[in-house]
């Protein structure tokens, strides 16, 4: 199962639900699908959808996907990653009014150098994108928080 989720700040990503519709509608994605497009305004017609889900219906869909196709966001790529799911991340886009600036284009860069997900930097490469999720090895996202509150503690002790 492929699982969407576009997160739940006030930013549509309308172009992202539209390719990934367009794919299915063309016989490119055949797997089982479902959406949580926030507040996005397109409304899919080739696979279920909702705007929101609670947590623990956010957890089931989670816990069902092998592929995760989400926005360029830390959080909901580290959630995707840290559960061993394959992950396609799509960059919102200032120019689009889908983010206020272009953030998301370095952060996907960095987690794609770290070969933990497939990035698609253009919509209309979302096919390609998740073939390379289908084939790529489940690298294991490794933390490096305690390793840098141990830097910080030892700079502060001098």
């Amino acid at each position: 199962m492929i699982f969407v989720t576009l997160g739940s700040q006030k930013f549509q990503f309308n172009r992202l639900l539209k390719a990934i519709d367009d794919l299915v509608e063309r016989g490119g994605l055949k797997d089982k699908l479902f959406a949580q497009i926030g507040y996005s305004d397109y409304k899919p017609i080739n696979f279920n959808y909702t705007k929101f889900l609670d947590r623990n219906e956010f957890a089931m869909k989670m816990k069902e996907a092998d592929i995760v196709i989400t926005h360029g966001g830390t959080g909901a790529i580290i959630n995707a990653v840290k559960q061993g799911k394959k992950v396609v991340a799509v960059p919102r886009l200032k120019k689009y009014g889908e983010h206020i600036d272009d953030h998301q284009l370095q952060l996907i860069s960095q987690f794609n150098e770290l070969q933990l997900i497939c990035s698609c930097l253009d919509v209309k490469d979302i096919g390609k994108a998740l073939e390379c999720a289908r084939n790529m090895p489940c690298n294991i996202y490794k933390s490096n928080t305690q390793e840098m509150i141990k830097h910080i503690e030892k700079f502060i002790e001098g």
